[in-house]
């Protein structure tokens, strides 16, 4: 039966998830999601009510969507790092490039040695290695929706979707995801309305303050591993 796995996308930066290369990927955070949903499903992210954009002013998204999508395919994460290699290399993280999209890459654990894999450079340091690994998997879609800076209000009728704390949302009820189904074919599949809410932090020379607060924060939020349910 499909589900819908709902939570608050607290830091839109492009990496988690990651819209680019005609897939919409979530390999690292959110371990709780990775680990329990299946192709079928859906994940959303709503927005926060305390987003920093590039103005570096804070705007609200709260009681917005900011993607969804429809999970067409699910790996290992050692599974996702041999089909980055062969096949999807723009989620690989190229730490030197000028390109922040090529810098925000969701492959960042390679698997080529044995033992524990190792930490490519990217988004996420050693800090997050326990939660991302602890998701066991990466799930993919080339069904998807990502309005990002662009997120869109949802309708009032769909309240019950949106979590408002930490941890997440497994909705079963049959009429609401009917709706939301419905809800969101409206829109083009498969476009990027919009850049990441907070790419900023890794467009120019991402600074590793930046990067270690940024991970700090997905890592407090990641580590409430609540389900609350929707039946």
């Amino acid at each position: 039966m499909t589900k819908i796995y709902s939570y608050i996308l607290r830091i839109d930066d492009g990496a988690a998830p990651n819209p680019f290369g005609d897939l919409c990927t979530l390999a690292i955070c959110k371990p709780a999601i990775r680990r329990t949903a299946s192709i079928g499903d859906w994940v959303i992210g709503t927005g926060s009510k305390n987003t920093k954009l590039s103005d570096r002013k804070t705007y609200d998204f709260s009681n917005s969507i900011v993607y969804a999508m429809k999970i067409t395919d699910v790996k290992t994460l050692k599974e996702y790092d041999d089909f980055c290699k062969k096949s999807l290399k723009c989620k690989l993280p190229n730490w030197q490039s000028k390109d922040w999209k090529k810098r925000i890459g969701d492959c960042i654990y390679n698997y080529e040695v044995v033992g524990e894999p190792q930490m490519r450079n990217g988004v996420h340091n050693e800090g997050s290695r326990i939660t991302d690994l602890g998701g066991h998997n990466a799930l993919m879609s080339d069904h998807f929706y990502y309005f990002g800076v662009e997120a869109r209000p949802l309708p009032a009728n769909f309240k019950d979707l949106i979590k408002k704390n930490q941890g997440h949302k497994k909705v079963e009820r049959l009429d609401l995801i009917s709706e939301f189904e419905g809800w969101i074919s409206q829109f083009q599949k498969n476009k990027l309305y919009a850049d990441p809410q907070m790419k900023w932090i890794f467009e120019d020379d991402a600074s590793e303050s930046n990067i270690s607060a940024c991970s700090k924060e997905k890592l407090e939020d990641d580590k409430d591993e609540s389900e609350e349910p929707v039946c």
